[in-house]
C-alpha cells in the first residue's frame, strides 16, 4: 500500500510515483547475465528439476470489479507535465468497459497503448493550479487456474526472447548482489512452484510491512537490510531473489483489494509476476491484498517502469483516494475474489501482447 504521490516539491514521498532514474533508462538488460547456474556448480549444490511442460487446465474463474481513482495536485506557477499509467491494461484475460476520464482543466492528453506490455500511459501538461484527474471503469477479470504441483521451471534456453529481460537485473532489483543469499536459501530446493512459493514467504517473513519507510531510492537491497517497507519493496526484494536463481520475475501494479482498512485507506498496490510453465502467475508477497481481486495496470522490470504518476515540475500532491468494489453476479458466472490453493494467471505469456492492444 502507498500513501501519496510525489512530485519536484518533495511532499510525504510515495515510492511509486518516483521520476524514472536516469541511470534506469541507459540500462541494457544484455549488459548483466544471470549468473547463479555457475555459482550453484561452483558450490556443489544441486537442485531438483521439474520438465517444463504446459500445467493441466482447471476451470477458469471470472471476478468484476467497479474501480474509481481520484487524483488531486496542486501545481506552481509553471505547470508541470505528468505521465500516469491508471487506466486498467487491455489483455485477453482482463476486460475493460464503460471507461471514464474526467480531468478539471480542459487540456490536450493523450493515452498510449505500449505494444509489447499493453500497459496504458495517460500523458498532458497540467497548468498553474489546481489539478484532478477521475478514472473510473469495469474490469472483467478470467483467472487461469492452475494445480501449482504441475507447474515447472523453464530453463533459460527454453524462454521465449520477450520473457528473457526479466531475468536480468534492473534498478531496483539487483538480483546480481543477492546470487549467494538466492543460492543458500533456495537453490537445493525442488524447482516449479513451491520453490517460488518459499521464495514469497520467505520475504514475508523477513520484511515486516510499515507505511513510510521506503524513499526514492529504496531498492531490495535496502529492503533485505532494513527488513521494512510497502508492498513496492516486498515485491522488488522476491523478483530479486527469483531472478538470482532464473526464474523470470516481473513487477506489476494494480489496486489492494481485500487489505485490512488497519493499514490505512485503499491505495494502489504491487505485486509480483513469475514466469513458470507457459504463463505468468501471481503472487503477492506483502500478503496485503487478495490476488484473485488484483486489477493490472501495468507491467514492468520493476517500480521505475511502471509508477502510477511520474511528474516533471513542481507539484504537490494530496493521497489518493481509491474505491474497489467487487460484484457478484452468478448468472454471468462471477465471483467474489477469494484466497486459493490453486496458482493463478492472467497472461498467457509476453508473446500475446503484441495481438492485444487497445486505448
Amino acid at each position: 500500500m502507498l500513501a501519496q504521490s510525489s512530485s519536484s516539491m518533495a511532499p510525504p514521498f510515495n515510492p511509486m510515483t518516483a521520476p524514472l532514474p536516469l541511470a534506469a533508462a541507459n540500462e541494457s538488460p544484455a549488459s548483466a547475465a544471470p549468473a547463479s547456474s555457475q555459482l550453484l556448480q561452483s558450490q556443489g549444490m544441486q537442485s531438483t528439476p521439474m520438465q517444463a511442460t504446459a500445467a493441466p487446465f482447471m476451470a477458469n474463474t471470472r471476478v468484476r470489479m467497479e474501480l474509481e481513482i481520484e487524483l488531486h495536485y496542486e501545481i506552481d506557477q509553471y505547470g508541470a507535465d505528468f505521465v500516469f499509467n491508471i487506466h486498467a491494461a487491455h489483455t485477453p484475460s482482463q476486460a475493460v468497459s464503460n471507461e471514464r476520464l474526467v480531468i478539471n482543466q480542459n487540456i490536450p492528453q493523450q493515452i498510449h497503448t505500449d505494444p509489447a506490455t499493453g500497459n496504458r500511459y495517460l500523458r498532458l501538461h497540467g497548468e498553474p493550479g489546481p489539478l484532478s484527474v477521475a478514472y473510473s471503469a469495469t474490469v472483467d477479470i478470467t483467472h487461469h487456474r492452475t494445480d501449482p504441483m504441475q507447474l515447472a521451471e523453464v530453463p533459460v534456453r527454453r524462454l521465449p526472447q520477450e520473457v528473457m529481460g526479466y531475468i536480468y537485473p534492473s534498478r531496483y532489483c539487483q538480483s546480481d548482489r543477492l546470487l549467494r543469499l538466492a543460492l543458500n536459501e533456495f537453490g537445493a530446493l525442488w524447482q516449479g512452484h513451491s520453490r517460488v512459493q518459499a521464495i514469497r514467504d520467505w520475504v514475508q517473513k523477513h520484511v515486516a510491512f510499515t507505511s513510510n519507510t521506503s524513499n526514492s531510492n529504496t531498492s531490495a537491497v535496502d529492503t533485505l537490510v532494513e527488513q521494512v517497507g510497502v508492498c513496492r519493496d516486498f515485491a522488488h526484494l522476491m523478483i530479486s531473489l527469483c531472478r538470482a536463481i532464473n526464474i523470470p520475475a516481473r513487477f506489476t501494479t494494480g489496486t489492494d483489494y481485500g487489505a485490512d482498512p488497519n493499514l490505512g485507506p485503499p491505495d494502489f498496490h504491487a505485486y509480483v509476476e513469475a514466469y513458470l510453465g507457459d504463463r505468468w502467475y501471481l503472487f503477492d508477497p506483502s500478503g496485503t491484498a487478495i490476488p484473485m481481486g488484483l486489477i493490472r495496470f501495468g507491467t514492468g522490470r520493476d517500480a521505475a517502469d511502471v509508477a502510477f504518476a511520474t511528474i516533471f515540475g513542481g507539484v504537490r500532491a494530496q493521497p489518493p483516494v481509491i474505491r474497489t468494489k467487487a460484484v457478484e453476479d452468478a448468472g454471468r458466472g462471477f465471483v467474489l475474489p477469494h484466497h486459493c490453493r490453486e496458482a493463478l494467471s492472467t497472461d498467457h505469456g509476453a508473446a500475446f501482447a503484441t495481438r492485444f492492444t487497445g486505448n
